[in-house]
């Protein structure tokens, strides 16, 4: 998951991240984009983003059902 200080919306994001990494027994990563120029060109507008295997898979607002669905 891509993240950055002051992001409401990614509190939101770590907490169902954590729900379901926790329910499916698999690790998550949380990386903050601010120092990182490249990734706050490419992302810094859609933050929170959510990676599922590699691949992006939301962002802004995490679908809970979606995830769960990609984790399975």
């Amino acid at each position: 998951m891509l993240s950055k200080p002051g992001c409401h919306l990614c509190v939101d994001a770590i907490k169902v991240v954590a729900q379901l990494s926790s329910e499916f027994n698999v690790g998550y990563e949380v990386e903050e984009i601010q120092d990182n120029p490249e990734l706050m060109h490419q992302y810094g507008e859609e933050i929170p983003v959510i990676f599922v295997d590699g691949k992006r898979h939301d962002y802004w607002r995490v679908d809970p059902e979606r995830l769960r669905q990609a984790l399975s």
